[in-house]
């Protein structure tokens, strides 16, 4: 027997109940006085947990390179070289780890040093845009100042967003569809009835106002211009001077674009009535609320901000935690709806502007489009380089159904009964339809045209589609 201790025979041997390990009675009494574990598998450990051992009592011999004074003083400097080597190897591991500690406090000291920095400038940058103001259309400032990071909304415009939701959501519950609607027999006759040179470089989207006669489209010069339906031709073409133009939207009578340089203008006919310099980087998207006196803009900066077109004013800027790259509002104005960089679509409280609810990334990309259906009940939505349209259910907070178009998809929208969803994509434009009755979804169109946004007509008859090369499509 040997002590775990010592590596020796024990005198009075004893062994552990806890590890059952032999050991010294004088040496693990001693460690369990200062230690009061077992030296082996670290559990807690009493003298009572010690039982003796009973051995014959032996003589242990000593060995015979110790029966002489030279043997035994080679012995004492071999001893004494271990020692020594042993203190030399525990001095040097000291100094490496004092020197590790003193790398590490620095990395430290200097990461503090980064944060603190940081959140100086940031808190310089929010009070630099709390003095920003808006510049009207005679080029003179509001004199209010911009209002940042969760402002709360005024009482009028809480009223009038209550007001936009009782009145839209009391029509919205078993609305037949209108007399004249197209249907799904003559969608699927839809063909390509004019392609109209815009002549607009690098377009990206295209916007419908109420009358679903006019359409607006921009381009990477900072070009806007308005397509007439009726006419088939371009009724105005003006630069707005704010750089390239990534979304546009109606708003009433008069036009909203988000653009590259961050900038948000508002335009009659073609000429630049404010703009709002909110985002801290591109402005990728924008959105009309349902009473039409509200805009609401997303950015690379992680914010969306609501804007007050009637009182040219900025009401309140909401940080997320990702970079938003689409937006929309539910038809009846209550939530907004933002499609973010990481593939999840947040949900938000226009009033409170607080986050609802968070569908999650179907996939890692981008969201590329997002459209509520005008039921209330359902939101598409689509990923960039992704082929598949996604339905949520806004009731159980679910997806619906996943629909495969075939192509990866820039554009996505909805009718204005629910019934068919259009989609584009440099694939070519393809229209699913929901069939209430049967529960089921079809396909009746399916067209080569290369899309980077679609848009309904009036009642459905037409389908005007922005092509990659900056022409509009009419098919009908």
């Amino acid at each position: 027997m040997q002590c775990a201790i010592s590596g020796e025979a024990p005198q009075q041997p004893v062994v552990s109940r806890k590890s059952g390990n032999v050991f010294e009675r004088r040496l693990i009494e001693t460690y369990i006085s200062e230690n009061g574990t077992d030296p082996v598998n670290g559990e807690e450990l009493s003298i009572d947990d010690l039982l003796d051992l009973k051995q014959p009592r032996s003589v242990k011999p000593r060995p015979p390179t110790l029966t002489s004074i030279p043997a035994l003083l080679s012995t004492f400097q071999n001893e004494w070289d271990a020692v020594i080597l042993e203190t030399y190897q525990l001095k040097q591991q000291l100094a490496e780890t004092r020197q590790e500690l003193s790398t590490a406090l620095y990395y430290n000291d200097s990461a503090q040093r980064v944060i603190a920095r940081l959140q100086k400038e940031r808190d310089e940058a929010r009070d630099a845009l709390s003095r920003v103001t808006v510049n009207g259309s005679n080029g003179a400032a509001n004199g209010d100042a911009m209002q940042v990071d969760g402002q709360g909304l005024s009482a009028s415009v809480l009223e009038k967003i209550d007001e936009t939701q009782q009145r839209l959501s009391a029509t919205r519950r078993k609305r037949p569809v209108p007399e004249g609607w197209a249907t799904g027999d003559a969608v699927a006759s839809y063909e390509v009835k004019d392609n109209i040179d815009s002549q607009f470089t690098g377009a990206k989207s295209l916007a419908v106002d109420s009358t679903g006669d006019f359409f607006l489209c921009g381009d990477s010069d900072g070009a806007v211009g308005v397509y007439d339906l009726k006419n088939g031709a371009f009724t105005t073409r003006s630069n707005l001077g704010a750089g390239a133009v990534l979304d546009g939207a109606w708003a009433n009578d008069k036009i909203a674009v988000a653009t590259s340089s961050g900038a948000v203008v508002i335009a009659v006919e073609g000429s630049a009535q404010a703009k709002f310099h909110q985002h801290a980087g591109a402005a990728n998207a924008i959105a009309v609320h349902p009473c039409g006196d509200i805009v609401a803009s997303v950015g690379v900066d992680k914010s969306y901000v609501l804007y007050d077109l009637h009182a040219s004013t900025v009401l309140t800027q909401i940080f997320s935690d990702s970079e938003l790259t689409t937006v929309t509002f539910h038809p009846d104005g209550h939530l907004i709806a933002a499609g973010a960089a990481d593939g999840s679509i947040k949900l938000y409280d226009v009033k409170t502007s607080q986050l609802a609810h968070t569908f999650p990334a179907a996939s890692p990309s981008a969201i590329s489009a997002i459209s509520f259906s005008e039921n209330g009940t359902w939101l598409a939505s689509a990923h960039q380089n992704q082929s598949s349209a996604i339905v949520w259910d806004l009731r159980k907070l679910t997806q619906l159904v996943s629909l495969e178009v075939g192509t990866a998809i820039t554009g996505l929208t909805w009718d204005y009964t629910g019934q068919f969803l259009a989609a584009c994509g440099l694939g070519g434009v393809v229209v699913s339809q929901y069939e209430k009755k049967g529960k089921s979804w079809s396909e009746p169109l399916r067209r080569a045209v290369k899309a980077v946004d679609v848009q309904w007509g009036a009642q459905a008859k037409s389908l005007v589609a922005l092509t990659d090369e900056g022409a509009v499509s009419v098919l009908a």
